[in-house]
Parts: structure tokens; C-alpha cells; sequence
């Protein structure tokens, strides 16, 4: 085809945005976006740089944006936030990697005490624009601490900000809207979903013209509300379509931010269809699960027609990767934590 036939059909079609990849290219292509378009903007962690990361997350940006810009770190993640912190006050905008969730509890005192606090302390005139990225949750079968599910953990800071996309669409636009927040924001990319492929259309995160902070409803239903996030959002969608089969109607919600949590479209779906099961990994004690109950019971309690369901990780450390099928909620755990919820009878 000819350059000419290829601006003709452009003319008429308009340019082509969609284009189907991983989430890993996608949060890749973000960053490279980002950097392009902010000359604040600095990316850096353990293997970030010649690397590209262990998930090659951050693949050929050094090489395409200069080591001033994307490098790495010395394995030392208290350093590494610090750093970060340093720099946002410095004029920056900094793009941190914690290589793996669990390595995020030796920077806890830097995230709680300084990154989360410092616009608040400074009256609000020293901003924290970090976009700290964390590869999140389970599901890969990694060894000790390179599994964890902290999202409750971060959530429960003032002053952090936290969002976990659950597919390559949601991941590249949420990070590049992560990337242009004054405040701090935790990033939490499962993993587990690094090489799924999806669409990705770049020229429009919602054609709906939903908020970007909202949660997104990804499957209509009638019947119940599964609210998740992250990983568990595909899991839950495989749920749907086989409940479908016994002609239970479930309705999909990802909440997609975790601090702030959307209530009002929580309330919503559940006053639709007036039952919800919560999905997570996270041990189910003091889980983010407790808190989207709370919301809903709140916002829907006259229409509620049982009690809000918990299916989730158990009240244990993460496992090692032999035991990670038992630990996070399949398939069979969602459809009976549905069934409990259709069968309850008010006594």
C-alpha cells in the first residue's frame, strides 16, 4: 500500500490507536511517554537501567532517554525512596522501582515518615509527584518475600494515593496518569499479569468518559457484585462467565484505585443488583475487603438483601510458590463465597 493510500484511509477512519500487547509493553511504552513528555521525569531502581528490570518494565529506555535520566540504584530500597524524596523536592518527578513487593518493607519508614507526609507537613507547599512502582501480588510461584499483597498496608497512610490496574489498557493509562499527580502515588502491577496480551487503545482511556480515579464496571450483571482489583479482576471475569452457565447473572467492578476507593460507584452496582462478594489476595484480617464491606453496607444497606461476602488469602505469611494455588482465591473459593451469598435466608 502506498504512503498516499495510507493517509487517505487515515483521513477517513481517523489514526489507528488501538494496538493489542502485554502489560509489560504497555507500562513500558507508558514510561517511555512520560519521560518524552516530562523532562523531569526520572526512572530508577535495582536492574531499572542496562537491564531494562527483571521484568523488563523499563527495557531500552536507558538506552533511548540517557543514563542521567533512567539508572540504577544500589540494592537499598530505603535509599532508593529517600533518594526519591529528595529529588521531588528538589523539582523532580521521580518514577522509583521496588523490584518486588516484599522489598518494599525496608523503605517503609521513608514512604510513611517522609514521602507520605511532607506536602502535608510543608502547608502544602512541597509536593511529592512520586510514582513508586511496585510489582505486586502473587501468582508466579517466586520464593519468600517476592509475593506480598500490601495494598491495605499503603492505603491505610495518609497522604499516599494507590492504584492496581488489571489489564494492558487500564495499566498504561493509570500509570500515565499516576505519573502527572502532585501527590505520592503507589503503583501496584500484578505480576502474575505482566504477559497477558489485551487492547490497548492509546488515543482514550474511558470513550465512556468515566473519571480516572473511578472504578470500572467490567462485566454487567443483575444477580451480584464481585468487586476486585489487580489480578483477581480476570479471575472474577472467568467466574461470571461460568455462573452465566447456572444462569446466575454476576456483575464485574474494578475498583482500580484502593486509596481513594470509589463509593459512589460501589454503591451503584450493588444497589442493582443488592448482593457483593469482595475478591483479594490479602490475608482476609484487616484486608481492604473490610473496608469496601464497610462502604457498601453504607451506601446500600436498606437494599441489601445479605451480608457483604469476603473471599480472600488466609491469615498466614505468603507461601512459597508450591502452596500460592491454595492461598489465593480460585475459582471454586469465588463460586461457593456466590453461592453463600445467593442462599442466605434472613433468619
Amino acid at each position: 500500500m502506498s504512503n498516499s493510500m495510507l493517509t487517505t484511509e487515515a483521513a477517513v477512519n481517523g489514526p489507528v490507536t488501538t494496538t493489542v500487547m502485554s502489560m509489560q509493553q504497555a507500562l513500558n511504552r507508558a514510561l517511555d511517554e512520560v519521560l518524552a513528555e516530562n523532562p523531569k521525569a526520572l526512572i530508577f531502581g535495582e536492574d531499572c537501567g542496562r537491564l531494562g528490570g527483571v521484568f523488563r518494565i523499563t527495557d531500552g529506555l536507558q538506552a533511548k532517554h540517557g543514563e542521567q535520566r533512567v539508572f540504577d540504584t544500589p540494592l537499598a530500597e530505603s535509599g532508593i525512596l529517600g533518594m526519591s524524596v529528595g529529588l521531588a523536592m528538589a523539582g523532580f518527578h521521580p518514577i522509583p522501582e521496588v523490584q518486588f513487593d516484599g522489598f518494599a518493607y525496608p523503605a517503609i519508614n521513608q514512604i510513611v515518615c517522609q514521602m507520605a507526609r511532607m506536602n502535608y507537613r510543608s502547608r502544602g507547599t512541597m509536593p511529592m509527584p512520586i510514582t513508586l512502582r511496585v510489582p505486586s501480588f502473587g501468582g508466579i510461584r517466586a520464593p519468600e518475600h517476592h509475593g506480598e499483597s500490601l495494598e491495605a498496608l499503603f492505603a491505610h497512610v495518609p497522604g499516599l494515593k494507590v492504584v492496581s490496574p488489571s489489564n494492558p489498557h487500564e495499566a498504561y493509562h493509570l500509570l500515565k496518569y499516576a505519573a502527572t499527580r502532585p501527590d505520592p502515588v503507589i503503583f501496584m502491577e500484578p505480576k502474575s499479569r505482566y504477559w497477558q496480551k489485551g487492547e490497548v487503545d492509546t488515543a482514550s482511556h474511558d470513550p465512556a468518559g468515566g473519571s480516572p480515579t473511578g472504578a470500572k464496571v467490567m462485566r454487567e450483571g443483575r444477580h451480584l457484585t464481585l468487586v476486585a482489583w489487580g489480578a483477581m479482576v480476570a479471575r472474577c471475569l472467568q467466574v461470571a462467565e461460568l455462573a452465566a452457565e447456572d444462569g446466575i447473572d454476576v456483575e464485574v467492578l474494578d475498583l482500580r484505585w484502593l486509596k481513594p476507593i470509589d463509593a459512589a460507584a460501589l454503591a451503584v452496582s450493588v444497589r442493582k443488583t443488592r448482593r457483593a462478594v469482595v475478591v483479594h489476595e490479602a490475608p482476609l484480617t484487616s484486608g481492604l475487603g473490610a473496608e469496601v464491606a464497610q462502604l457498601i453496607t453504607q451506601g446500600c444497606f436498606d437494599t441489601l438483601k445479605a451480608p457483604v461476602e469476603r473471599v480472600t488469602g488466609f491469615d498466614v505469611p505468603y507461601p512459597s510458590g508450591d502452596l500460592e494455588d491454595e492461598y489465593i482465591p480460585n475459582i471454586d473459593r469465588i463460586l461457593f463465597g456466590i453461592q453463600r451469598v445467593l442462599e442466605y435466608k434472613r433468619g
